[in-house]
């Protein structure tokens, strides 16, 4: 069988900040600080009730994290404003170079997305993104009732890849989520896409950077064996 790729999806497959223009019209200016930190809160949210053995779905940390951004920039989050925003965040936009990259990538892995969220709401953001079909399958940590980065649910994506004895890397934007993988003995390829972004120094390396998914395309074939 095939090398498998499991791809985060939030941040690495589709932009959470495609939000900044749906928050506009109802934060003004205060539309890029309250996505930024709405991506914060959500990521901590999960982190934090991972570690509490207090799960929600990833809905519900997204939902409160918005919350959160809402009032810390002064502004009142009501039900319809919630509910519209959740709904449009169903249709993040992919980012330029996912599908292209998917494409080169495929006849060569066996691509799946796995995400945070829900097996529902991963199937409802990949299709309206326009990558679902690149993928054989989605692989959600909901199952186990806890989130990435625990090492419990790099086990899960083996398993629910069917990956047995081949290479499993993972594909991330998130540097936490590499350092995760990376930790639970998957290879690891870092989406660095803004280059002033810096990497945790864990002295967990990834085991291949990358600026974009296309140069992912490019240089992994030679390192896809390799951890």
């Amino acid at each position: 069988m095939a090398p498998v790729l499991a791809f985060d999806v939030y941040g690495t497959l589709v932009d959470p900040s495609g939000m900044v223009d749906h928050l506009r019209h109802f934060t003004g200016d205060d539309a890029d600080a309250i996505s930024a930190l709405w991506r914060q809160k959500q990521v901590e949210y999960a982190f934090r009730r991972g570690l509490m053995r207090q799960y929600a779905d990833f809905g519900t940390c997204t939902r409160q994290a918005l919350e959160f951004a809402f009032r810390s920039k002064g502004h009142t989050l009501d039900t319809w404003t919630g509910d519209a925003l959740l709904q449009a965040y169903q249709s993040l936009p992919a980012f330029s170079d996912a599908v292209h990259a998917l494409a080169a990538l495929k006849p060569h892995y066996r691509l799946f997305a796995f995400s945070n969220g829900t097996p529902d709401a991963v199937e409802r953001v990949l299709r309206n993104a326009g990558v679902r079909d690149h993928l054989e399958g989605v692989v959600s940590v909901h199952e186990l009732g806890t989130f990435k980065p625990d090492p419990a649910v790099y086990s899960h994506a083996r398993e629910a890849t069917a990956a047995g004895s081949d290479p499993l890397w993972l594909v991330s934007g998130n540097p936490w989520d590499v350092i995760g993988a990376r930790s639970a003995g998957l290879g690891a390829a870092w989406v660095q896409r803004d280059p002033a972004t810096v990497f945790d120094p864990w002295d967990i390396e990834p085991s291949l950077t990358v600026q974009n998914l296309e140069e992912l395309a490019e240089k992994l074939p030679r390192d896809a064996n390799h951890t």
